[in-house]
């Protein structure tokens, strides 16, 4: 990967100490003129080195490249502790760092179809869907 050496430059901004949620919170500018885009796993990896933090407490997300390239701006979450971040963390976003697993469940379709069968044979004995009445 050739890519991975060209230089990145990392900028924070807008730097809040969030003591209730346990974290600090920041804009990420990230400047990377010689590659269309970086990974947030490199940069959960770089921010963690710059904060001196563990890779596993770093969020990342939110990110936008500018038009033209050369430039991403997104949003960084350094948590205190594995405990705060599992607390107050979207488990959306852990699934994606791989500190929680994704609940299976049946599609949106699916489970507005199963609704709506089951209101058809509401008030009836339930025997794999009751016969409609005839007029």
């Amino acid at each position: 990967m050739a890519d991975r050496e060209q230089p990145v430059t990392l900028r924070t901004r807008k730097f809040i100490r969030n003591p209730l949620l346990g974290r600090k919170q920041m804009v990420v500018d990230v400047l990377h003129p010689s590659r269309p885009n970086v990974s947030k796993d490199e940069l959960r990896q770089k921010l963690s080195e710059l904060y001196k933090a563990s890779k596993d407490t770093v969020s990342c997300f939110g990110f936008r490249t500018q038009y033209g390239g050369g430039k991403s701006t997104g949003f960084a979450l350094i948590y205190d502790s594995q405990e705060a971040m599992k607390k107050f963390e979207p488990h959306y976003r852990l699934v994606r760092y791989g500190q929680a697993t994704k609940i299976e469940k049946a599609s949106r379709q699916q489970r507005k179809q199963r609704k709506n069968r089951a209101k058809t044979v509401r008030g009836t004995a339930k025997t794999k869907g009751a016969e409609k009445k005839k007029k």
